[in-house]
């Protein structure tokens, strides 16, 4: 085998689903393009890290120095189907008779049901450079980047074979479909590349070209346009982060509007349903990965006993989790809000 192909078997042993290689060069022109539009139209919401190196996150050569190749790995994490709703019910003795009352959940987003992925995906890609190094006939430079580092990753695993950019705007892998995180290792040595699923025409205009990378694979479906609970995926093709239930529920630190945040629903940490709407998840298999942690329990937590949470409850609960991220104060403010809704829908029935 060559070298490449034992940096991507070695991949694969570590646990990855998927393993691509593409080379360090700038990504696509069309994605560069449509990247600073959506900056400038004021979509990225207050993600301002998002307007910050931004040549760095165009460009992986710009991360590494004489950086030549990307290996671009994926970590399948659909969780198992549950077999019965959270939503249980309690019974209650109250002035000698029985009642049944309805513990409030707040959904959580299905990637967050697993250990922080930052740290798994890590310690697995120092691996497998321990592993090139240990078979490379010379020294080499490496840079492992998972989301914290300015880097599109989405572009460079497109360009690596691992899927293709959707309408939702996520990657697609036909396979494995949505829920998939991904990784990337920047490096000075030269490997094979690997060919995107989807090439682009010689004779297309840079916006025809990403029309017909979308059509090609995605056709008339609009799905996760649909599915979209506030309009955030566009019918224009763009996404506005503003409206996104995930960006509100995570990434917005202030108070959140009283209509969004009537539209986030029951939803206590992102969200899921432009994914879990796509056909191309709807067969999806189940994350095999055994020693990637997973907690059954985390589909839906107690809105209540969030708010009851104390610092050190919150940490040592979430120590693991990717929910850590999000300090106690804004989980209970989306568990608040959470409850707000639940409460209201209930009245109203």
């Amino acid at each position: 085998m060559s070298l490449t192909d034992d940096v991507k078997h070695k991949a694969l042993e570590l646990g990855f689903d998927l393993v691509g290689v593409t080379n360090a060069s700038s990504i696509d022109v069309e994605q560069v393009e449509l990247l600073a539009a959506w900056l400038k139209s004021g979509y990225a919401g207050r993600m301002n890290y998002m307007h910050k190196n931004f040549e760095k996150r165009i460009d992986p050569a710009k991360l590494l120095e004489n950086a030549q190749s990307v290996i671009a790995v994926a970590l399948n994490y659909t969780p198992p189907k549950r077999l019965r709703s959270l939503r249980v019910r309690h019974r209650q003795t109250k002035q000698s008779h029985l009642r049944d009352t309805i513990v409030p959940m707040g959904r959580i987003a299905n990637y967050t049901q697993y250990e922080d992925y930052h740290s798994f995906m890590k310690k697995r890609l120092r691996k497998l450079t321990e592993f090139i190094t240990s078979i490379a006939e010379a020294d080499y430079k490496f840079k492992i980047c998972i989301d914290s580092a300015p880097l599109a990753e989405r572009a460079l695993a497109a360009r690596a074979g691992l899927g293709f950019i959707g309408k939702n705007h996520m990657l697609i892998n036909p396979k494995l479909g949505l829920q998939i995180f991904l990784g990337e290792i920047i490096t000075d040595l030269k490997l094979q590349a690997d060919k995107p699923i989807f090439c682009h025409s010689q004779s297309a205009s840079v916006n025809e070209e990403y029309i017909q990378s979308i059509t090609a694979k995605c056709g008339n479906c609009d799905k996760c346009i649909n599915a979209c609970p506030t309009g955030a995926l566009r019918p224009d093709g763009q996404f506005d982060a503003n409206k996104c239930i995930s960006y509100l529920t995570i990434e917005y630190k202030s108070q959140i509007p009283s209509e969004p945040a009537e539209k986030i629903g029951d939803r206590l940490f992102g969200c899921d349903e432009c994914v879990l709407a796509c056909p191309w998840q709807r067969d999806a298999p189940v994350c095999k990965n055994k020693q990637f942690k997973f907690y059954n329990d985390r589909a839906e937590l107690d809105l209540r006993r969030i708010l009851n949470l104390t610092q050190r409850d919150f940490d040592a609960e979430f120590d693991d989790s990717p929910i850590k991220r999000l300090d106690l104060e804004r989980l209970k403010r989306n568990a608040q809000i959470c409850l707000n809704n639940v409460s209201s829908k209930n009245q109203t029935k």
